[in-house]
């Protein structure tokens, strides 16, 4: 996924389809200096996690 975009997603109040490996998640923020994302699961909001950005995936 590109910054732009998953900065977009992070800041929309609409839920958009991401995941991570397969797995639904929810992007906290973007990180554009190290183009990471903290994100987590939605079946497990207490995983968070910083994943590089071209490991997301937009449905």
């Amino acid at each position: 996924m590109n910054k732009q975009r998953a900065q977009e997603i992070a800041a929309s109040p609409v839920m958009a389809n991401v995941t991570f490996n397969g797995a639904p998640i929810y992007i906290q923020n973007v990180d554009e200096n190290n183009e990471t994302a903290r994100i987590y699961p939605l079946a497990e909001p207490e995983k968070e996690q910083q994943v590089s950005l071209s490991n997301l995936t937009e449905q």
